[in-house]
């Protein structure tokens, strides 16, 4: 894992929920630019398996959802149908409606969706850790008019204690298309 940004820090030290501790571990992939594809990112596909490593064949391809996919995996999570369409997540977990510390968020932009965990939020914005945001997996601030629906994983043995609201500052520029 590539060091978080220092208003992040305090993440590394949550130790749930478990799809928030696996999206941690991969912080600072990057897409490789141009015509070469990052090898870790084509390795997600092949490990979510099913038809997915046929379809996602370059990181050129929008890969929020395949980030998402991997990351559900190795939380033992049940993943939507056609995990790399952003908008699938809108049909994962159960619905929530407030967005806490681990949930998944579904966002919609211009040509589709966007998919990311919510680590946080400030007035206007939710701070959004997830794959394909400038290229890489990291944490960005995303308008909160933008949120399609908020999904919660459905933890099999009880909720985290530490799932809830955090407040953060509003720092940073807002990401206006992730794809």
């Amino acid at each position: 894992m590539a060091k978080l940004p220092s208003k992040y820090q305090w993440l590394a030290k949550e130790g749930a929920p478990r799809m928030l501790v696996e999206a941690l571990e991969l912080y600072g992939t990057l897409e490789t630019s141009g015509k070469k594809n990052n090898p870790t990112i084509l390795a997600w596909a092949k490990e979510v398996g099913k038809d997915i490593q046929s379809v996602y064949t370059a990181d050129s391809i929008p890969w929020c959802g395949l980030f998402m996919a991997v990351v559900a995996k190795r939380a033992d999570k049940e993943w939507p149908k056609s995990p790399l369409w952003a908008l699938s997540w809108a049909t994962f977990g159960k619905k929530v409606p407030e967005p806490m510390l681990g949930d998944v968020l579904v966002f919609t932009r211009q040509g589709g969706g966007h998919v990311g965990i919510y680590v946080g939020e400030d007035d206007t914005a939710y701070h959004v850790l997830g794959g394909n945001q400038s290229d890489k997996v990291s944490i960005a601030r995303i308008a909160k008019s933008r949120l399609y629906t908020t999904r919660r994983p459905i933890y099999a043995i009880g909720q985290p204690l530490n799932v809830r609201k955090v407040i953060l500052t509003s720092d940073g520029s807002m990401s206006t298309n992730e794809a």
